[in-house]
């Protein structure tokens, strides 16, 4: 009764955390700066492109011109954040063709097996490489914002909504994987071997 349950929790946690892992791959907030001159402005930076965000005006965006001219941490980030989409989308068409509650393949429980352990591990490998990128961003903007050489009056970055929102992808992303891995170590109950001994139970009982 639990395993088709905790398999489908495991795919609807690492669904939840193939979307957020996308959106935070496209947001631009992944790091913030606030101007004690202007209050009203509110710069962002992403993978992408910076923004600058006007209480009047809105928000205006520039794409970066060029990859390499990127600092180490958001080159890096980009393409294990690619790297996770991929593993993760990868990792939700193995898992959906593995469930349980799917009529096809039903007799070849082994390989529905093999297709829910390697799905599982593509989660974990999805949610670790969301966590290692920024989390390293975090680190970066954190050595920065304490750093004694920068005079007090230069602004400083601080941390992005698209953080929080990579750091609860890859949280979901591993959950949803190891749900998944524990269902394969669980045993399914199938109604018909129930059937088969009830009745060879009360054959038993007439013989007795």
């Amino acid at each position: 009764v639990y395993r088709p349950m905790m398999q489908l929790s495991g795919i609807l946690f690492s669904l939840l955390g193939w979307v957020l892992s996308c959106l935070t791959t496209y947001l631009p907030q992944w790091k913030n700066l606030n101007l004690e001159l202007n209050e009203l402005e509110i710069w962002t930076m992403g993978l992408w492109q910076a923004c600058v965000v006007q209480e009047e005006g809105g928000m205006q965006c520039k794409d970066f011109d060029s990859f390499l001219a990127l600092p180490p941490e958001l080159r890096i980030s980009r393409i294990l954040m690619f790297f996770s989409n991929g593993s993760g989308l990868l990792g939700l068409l193995l898992s959906g063709f593995g469930l349980d509650c799917l009529k096809i393949r039903e007799r070849q429980q082994e390989q529905k097996k093999r297709l829910l352990l390697f799905g599982g591990m593509l989660f974990w490998i999805s949610g670790i490489a969301a966590l290692v990128p920024v989390s390293w961003v975090a680190h970066s903007t954190v050595q920065e914002f304490w750093n004694e050489n920068i005079p007090d009056i230069v602004p400083r970055w601080d941390f992005g909504e698209a953080l929080f929102v990579g750091w609860l992808a890859g949280f979901c992303l591993i959950l949803g994987g190891s749900l998944l891995n524990c269902t394969i170590c669980s045993t399914e109950v199938h109604p018909s071997s129930v059937h088969y001994a009830v009745a060879e139970q009360q054959d038993q009982c007439q013989h007795l």
